[in-house]
């Protein structure tokens, strides 16, 4: 598969139970030099949840899994990782104790790395209030006390890159009991602007986001991109940082709407996009 261009080996949607299995993907990606992309959610504890335990899950009659789901299986494939020598990544983290799991393994020069949705920087589990099914999301929206950790997380470094989650899911999916509905959010089109509203609380730099979004991506899965240097790939945008707009969910380009942020005024919009030095659109 690296021969034929793959740049990382994840796991998918689900976390690895099997100890022994895992450690040999982290073994062989190892060997390879690949990246190996984790979703960090225990099972045996997630399954069947559909919401983070805490008193809105409770209050709502939701099926819910404690936020250590996430911490137990961050704590696990850290330490197979450790043992293998192999670049792991998180693909999404959302709890104060797996922050300060990954910014333990940094400090001890461990390669683990994990990125984050604008979603779960500015939202909490308040905004399921109401069965909205477009706050179910994966990994669950999470207490207020978490979100402020991943404020925390992300500035002093521990998060590495931010990430759009983009899953569109069709009203089959979404008009459906919260329980009964999938995870998934659309996030491509709002990814950057929902990150400008971080540059402009002064949680992060604009230098700071641009590289979390672009070039830490590519440094990672060994990519070209995320660079303006002479003879790079002209993969560009252009954007007006101030620019304000309002989110709808009927007005985006995706097939699939399903945002749990429809109707919020944002600044910030793309006004060019350049693809192997084409301008789209």
């Amino acid at each position: 598969m690296k021969a034929g261009g793959a740049c990382a080996v994840a796991t998918g949607r689900r976390w690895i139970a099997d100890s022994g299995v895992m450690y040999r993907i982290l073994s062989y990606a190892r060997a390879l030099d690949l990246l190996v992309i984790s979703h960090a959610e225990d099972g045996g504890l997630s399954a069947g949840a559909v919401a983070t335990e805490g008193e809105y899950a409770t209050r709502m009659g939701l099926p819910a899994a404690p936020a250590i789901a996430e911490a137990m299986a961050v704590a696990r494939d850290i330490m197979l990782a450790e043992q293998s020598g192999a670049r792991l990544h998180f693909r999404q983290l959302t709890t104060k104790r797996a922050f300060d799991m990954v910014r333990d393994a940094k400090q001890r020069g461990l390669p683990v790395s994990c990125g984050i949705s604008p979603a779960h920087l500015l939202l909490s589990d308040i905004a399921v209030g109401g069965f909205r099914t477009f706050a179910r999301l994966s990994p669950p929206l999470r207490s207020e006390d978490d979100r402020q950790a991943a404020l925390e997380a992300l500035a002093d470094g521990t998060i590495d890159l931010i990430c759009s989650s983009h899953d569109p899911l069709g009203p089959e999916a979404k008009r459906l009991p919260f329980a009964d509905a999938d995870p998934g959010m659309s996030g491509a089109e709002t990814l950057l602007s929902l990150s400008l509203a971080l540059v402009r609380d002064g949680r992060i730099g604009l230098p700071r986001l641009i590289e979390m979004l672009s070039a830490t991506p590519a440094r990672l899965l060994d990519l070209p991109g995320g660079s303006l240097a002479v003879g790079a790939e002209a993969d560009l945008i252009l954007f007006d940082p101030d620019k304000p707009w309002r989110i709808s969910s009927d007005a985006m380009a995706s097939h699939a709407g399903n945002t749990p942020f429809d109707g919020l005024p944002v600044q910030g919009k793309v006004l060019r996009t350049i693809k192997g030095g084409v301008a789209l659109g």
